[in-house]
């Protein structure tokens, strides 16, 4: 399912603009989002959030229409994931900016698979490094291409996602997720100026833990006192709270720990608080 400018589709039926920075250059946003019961969870964070992204890459964003796209995607999966892209649009040849964009806006929703909410993960260190210091880091950017390749190569040994570390050795995310580590009832994540993106179960978990008897801090993290932790999860908008079971050689009580099951039944709480039982 597709959304485009202002209605839906059963199938892809816009045509490309072979001109399109998004298309040529990665120029652009996207924003992913679970739906249930034909509402969109976290629906004011996450366009608060693109529309966020948007202006710091001057990129012109009519909130009202991806508004509605979100909504009517969501409304027509009913429970599935939403995907709104954002790129400038076209563009003559080369770096520079058009001097008056006209972005394009589209939207697609599939059903969400079995076993996507709250998956047990092993996850293999990649040797990428992320660039902390781009500013496409703490973004949801189109260019996706180191993320990509790592994840085939850990795939190919049996893993499920990949951890990447940035320039200066410090812990920044998965793939397509944040990264908390738990000590006692002290969770810890990477600070977005290491390389993470400002997930929205991110912000979520941030704020909720205090409720649940869990103190949080963002600071940066060794690889080597990851390791230490006493649990490891991932988060992110499909996966919710996922627990790591591996990170490389190194096993993990993680889907049993207290805190990790606080997080999920809180998650669960949220969702139907949000989007209905």
């Amino acid at each position: 399912m597709f959304w485009f400018d202002g209605a839906l589709h059963d199938g892809s039926i816009a045509s490309v603009d072979l001109s399109d920075r998004g298309l040529t250059l990665g120029d652009g946003l996207f924003d992913t989002s679970l739906a249930r019961n034909g509402k969109v969870f976290l629906r004011k964070a996450h366009l608060d959030r693109l529309a966020a992204s948007a202006a710091a890459l001057e990129i012109p964003f009519d909130a009202v229409a991806a508004a509605q796209a979100l909504d009517a995607l969501a409304e027509g999966v009913r429970d599935g994931i939403v995907r709104l892209t954002l790129t400038r649009g076209g563009g003559a040849r080369g770096l520079a900016l058009p001097a008056h964009p006209k972005p394009l806006l589209f939207g697609a929703a599939a059903p969400l698979p079995a076993g996507a909410a709250f998956p047990v993960l092993c996850v293999a260190v990649s040797a990428i490094r992320r660039n902390e210091t781009s500013p496409a880091a703490k973004l949801k950017a189109l260019p996706y291409l180191d993320a990509i390749l790592a994840l085939r190569d850990a795939a190919k040994r049996g893993f499920d996602d990949v951890l990447f570390e940035n320039s200066a050795g410090h812990i920044a995310c998965l793939s397509v997720a944040n990264i908390f580590a738990v000590f006692g009832q002290r969770l810890v994540t990477p600070p977005l100026s290491d390389g993470a993106v400002a997930g929205t179960i991110r912000g979520l978990v941030l704020a909720q833990a205090g409720s649940l008897g869990l103190t949080a801090e963002e600071r940066s993290i060794t690889h080597a006192e990851l390791l230490k932790a006493d649990a490891i999860f991932a988060t992110n908008s499909l996966r919710l709270v996922a627990p790591c079971r591996v990170i490389d050689a190194t096993s993990f009580g993680s889907a049993d720990h207290d805190g990790v099951l606080r997080l999920q039944a809180m998650l669960r709480h949220a969702i139907g608080a949000e989007c209905g039982a």
